[in-house]
């Protein structure tokens, strides 16, 4: 089997709301999606997706992908995407880096060889749990009150899990996390994610007035060294995401004990074949998963569920899934989809969900 045709399209997909990062610094309205349809001499097509969550939280960009497919496409044209690792590897040597860009081949190779094994993705990688796993929400908000409505919304539609943004003003943030924990229902799941928006005095005030409340703080500081600095100076569990990217980061994190969580950001890393050595990385730690896609549709949520599958019911927190705070489904309603709170694997080999083609508008890019 080998690739003969790669397509492009680049979609829009608006937010239902706007949404605020580290305490309003950052706002976003829209997303910029790249679609990638994989066709094979054997009549087996793949479709993957990579969608940045905008242009300016990571150093990654819907346009930066589109490019970054242009310079690999002619290295992976003819290659059998049933060979992971040969794709891996030409990619790396056509454009060293650029992890977020090679997301969307991945994937796609990897509903490919799911089709082919006729397995969905999480059995041929060699878990697929059918314990359904819960959907985090994402808060983001810029006040107190704000945060309040946002979550009771998310939990009318059945969310026991959420991402609480905060971060940038340390008695904002106090009061913010004393306030959530008030109201927080039994069984519940919050991370307080604080998006890098913390210098190392405010992430180590924060995280001391707050160990009263055994909460879970997400990347509180820009990079590994800051988390290092004030890691053992406070006892407030820890997950990194943000800074977790390449299988060294996650090394690092483990062996120096800097978190006690990893949020693996599918698109961030690169792709189910290197989120699965980051995810091992974690589990020889006991070192427990959020399994997150950094955005996008029904796609990019399915390829996040199915890493989750992977990972032992007891050591996967949650699944954050961004479908529910788009205004556009490019799916048709098909995929997983939000059933009291939860994702369900899907049964139909590969990934199990693919686009309507006819809704994408016309492609950006053809590779043959």
């Amino acid at each position: 089997m080998k690739i003969t045709r790669i397509t492009v399209f680049h979609v829009e997909l608006p937010l239902e709301y706007p949404y605020w990062l580290s305490g309003g610094r950052l706002k976003f309205e829209s997303l910029d999606a790249t679609l990638v349809k994989l066709e094979t001499d054997a009549g087996i097509t793949g479709w993957g997706e990579g969608t940045p969550w905008g242009h300016t939280y990571v150093p990654a960009h819907g346009p930066g992908i589109r490019a970054g497919i242009h310079t690999m496409a002619a290295s992976v044209i003819g290659l059998d995407p049933r060979r992971l690792l040969d794709v891996e590897r030409a990619m790396d040597l056509a454009l060293p880096g650029h992890f977020y860009a090679k997301a969307p081949i991945d994937m796609a190779c990897w509903d490919i060889a799911g089709q082919a094994a006729r397995m969905p993705i999480a059995d041929l990688m060699g878990g697929g749990s059918r314990t359904p796993r819960p959907i985090a929400s994402s808060v983001g908000a810029k006040t107190l009150e704000e945060t309040r409505v946002v979550i009771e919304r998310y939990r009318r539609r059945g969310y026991i899990a959420h991402s609480v943004k905060i971060g940038g003003d340390v008695e904002r943030d106090i009061a913010r996390i004393r306030d959530i924990e008030k109201t927080r229902l039994p069984g519940e799941i919050i991370l307080y994610d604080v998006n890098r928006g913390w210098t190392r005095q405010q992430a180590l005030r924060v995280m001391s007035s707050c160990e009263d409340l055994n909460v879970t703080v997400e990347q509180p500081c820009e990079t590994l060294d800051d988390i290092a600095a004030v890691s053992g100076r406070h006892a407030t569990p820890v997950s990194v995401d943000e800074s977790l990217v390449t299988l060294q980061d996650a090394v690092r994190i483990a062996q120096g004990g800097l978190a006690e969580l990893f949020g693996i950001k599918l698109n961030r890393v690169g792709g189910l074949t290197r989120a699965a050595r980051i995810r091992d990385i974690g589990l020889a730690h006991g070192i427990d998963m959020f399994v997150m896609a950094t955005g996008g549709s029904v796609l990019a949520d399915t390829e996040a569920l199915h890493l989750a599958a992977t990972i032992p019911d007891d050591n996967c927190r949650a699944v954050w899934a961004c479908q529910d705070m788009l205004t556009v489904d490019i799916a048709g309603g098909r995929g997983p989809r939000n059933i009291e709170g939860h994702l369900h694997l899907p049964e139909e080999p590969g990934l199990g969900v693919h686009p309507n083609e006819d809704g994408l508008g016309e492609p950006v890019g053809i590779y043959q």
